[in-house]
C-alpha cells in the first residue's frame, strides 16, 4: 500500500509539473485516490447522455477552480467526444461544490441553473470555463457583470437572467448540492465518481477511461 501510494504522489506530481504555480491550497486538492464504490445521488442536476446509461459519471465542481477548468478542457471534453457524443451507456451529471476560497463560485453556480431555466446550461456551463481560460491559468477573478455579459453571448433573455440570479433562486438547490458532496466526502474540487467509484482531481484523461471502460465492460 506505501508502494502504491508513493506511485500516485509521484503520478500526480508528473502530470502537474509544468502548470503554472497556483495557491498552496490549491496545490492540495491535487490527488488521484481511487477508493471503492460509494453511493451518490444524481438529484435533479444537469446532465448529457442517456438518462438510463450504464455508466454514471457524477463531478463535484466549482466553476472558479482552475482544476476543475483542466478537467473541463482536457479529460471532460474527450468523455463527451469518445463517450457521450459517440453514442455509449455515458451520463455525465454536473453537480456544484462552490469553495470558500472562490469568492464567485456561488453566485456563478446560482446562475448557472439560471441558464438551465432557459434549456441553455452546457452553453453557460462551457463559455464560463472558456472565458476564464483565455484570461489564464490560475484562479480567475470576474464579477457579476461578467456573468451577464457571458449570458448575452449565448443569446439568454437577459431581463430573466438577471432576476433569476438576483432572487438567488436557486441558492437552496446549489447549498443541497455541497451538502451532498460534502457527505460523500466531495471536499476537494473537482471529485468525480464513476459508477460510485472515486477520482480525485483533474487526472489524465486515461485515469477516466480505464474506469469507464472497466464499467461499461462489466
Amino acid at each position: 500500500m506505501a508502494v502504491l501510494l508513493a506511485g500516485v504522489i509521484i503520478a500526480g506530481a508528473v502530470f502537474f509539473s509544468g502548470r503554472p504555480n497556483l495557491p498552496q491550497e490549491q496545490v492540495g486538492l491535487i490527488g488521484d485516490q481511487i477508493g471503492g464504490p460509494i453511493v451518490v445521488g444524481v438529484d435533479d442536476d444537469p446532465f448529457l447522455g442517456p438518462a438510463e446509461a450504464k455508466v454514471t459519471i457524477i463531478e463535484f465542481s466549482d466553476f472558479q477552480c482552475p482544476f476543475c477548468r483542466i478537467f473541463w478542457r482536457e479529460a471532460l471534453a474527450r468523455i463527451r467526444t469518445e463517450y457521450i457524443e459517440a453514442g455509449a451507456s455515458v451520463k455525465f451529471v454536473y453537480r456544484d461544490m462552490p469553495l470558500d476560497i472562490h469568492p464567485m463560485a456561488e453566485i456563478t453556480a446560482q446562475a448557472s441553473q439560471c441558464a438551465n431555466d432557459q434549456g441553455r446550461y452546457w452553453d453557460y456551463h462551457d463559455k464560463i470555463f472558456e472565458e476564464q481560460s483565455l484570461l489564464g491559468p490560475n484562479t480567475i477573478s470576474y464579477t457579476e457583470q461578467n456573468l451577464v455579459d457571458w449570458a448575452q453571448d449565448i443569446n439568454l433573455n437577459l431581463s430573466d437572467f438577471v432576476e433569476c440570479v438576483s432572487s438567488q433562486k436557486y441558492k437552496e438547490e446549489v447549498a443541497k448540492d455541497v451538502a451532498d458532496g460534502l457527505r460523500v466526502g466531495a471536499g476537494a474540487t473537482p471529485t468525480i465518481f464513476i459508477n460510485g467509484r472515486r477520482v480525485v482531481g483533474a487526472q489524465p484523461f486515461e485515469t477516466f477511461k480505464a474506469i469507464i471502460d472497466s464499467e461499461l465492460n462489466s
